[in-house]
């Protein structure tokens, strides 16, 4: 398993489980065993949702873990594979079959990535302008998407419990609904202290999950 998909699984369980006080140890060996698994990519994610299906307590972790699945993917199986396979049949019908599947962090960590290979910081204006190009005509739909993102951009200024006010504002009409405080306080903090991360969690709506996505891209980032 690549090293950042691990630290990103681990940092999302134990912290979902440590707030919603839930007993982790099985399901952290199970999920982890996935993305070590010698299998195509499609067989995993049937093994990743058999793993969510047999403990759903940890449900909302699912679709983030699939992102996982699929950087890891990208950061070791694809070595192992034909050098254009990404330009395959084959991985075109992957790439239809799962087009529902997982979320917008799947962005976050190919530019995170990306970051870490070019050797520059993280920034928010970075990450919209430069990767995801919303101010180009050809890409709207990143814009209809980063909408609220882009017209706050001044949040990564600010502190948390201005974050997290904005993120209220949002409904689940919005496509960043679930992400949009965990996304923009990590471009506001990303190597937060403990006591930050306490600061994070006092002020989350729904605090397992958006401060585990918080723990995610951190620990990704890393």
């Amino acid at each position: 398993m690549d090293v950042k998909v691990k630290n990103a699984i681990n940092a999302a369980v134990s912290t979902y489980a440590r707030i919603d006080n839930i007993d982790s140890k099985e399901f952290m060996a199970a999920l982890s065993a996935v993305y070590d698994l010698e299998l195509p990519f499609m067989e995993k994610v049937a093994q990743l949702d058999q793993v969510f299906d047999d403990h759903q307590r940890f449900e909302e972790l699912r679709e983030v873990s699939f992102d996982l699945l699929m950087i890891n993917f990208f950061a070791e199986d694809v070595q192992k594979l034909e050098e254009d396979y990404l330009d395959s049949e084959e991985w075109e019908k992957i790439e239809e079959d799962t087009i529902d599947r997982g979320t917008e962090l799947l962005n976050v960590f190919l530019y995170l990535k990306e970051c870490a290979d070019d050797e520059i910081k993280p920034s928010l204006e970075d990450y919209l302008k430069e990767f995801l190009l919303v101010e180009e005509d050809e890409f709207q739909d990143e814009y209809s998407i980063y909408e609220k993102v882009i017209a706050n951009q001044i949040l990564v200024e600010s502190d948390y419990s201005e974050i997290a006010k904005v993120s209220t504002t949002l409904t689940d009409r919005d496509e960043l609904f679930e992400l949009f405080y965990p996304l923009v306080s990590f471009f506001f903090e990303q190597t937060p202290s403990d006591a930050q991360v306490t600061d994070f969690e006092k002020s989350a709506s729904n605090k397992a999950y958006e401060t585990s996505i918080y723990q995610v891209i951190i620990h990704f980032s890393k």
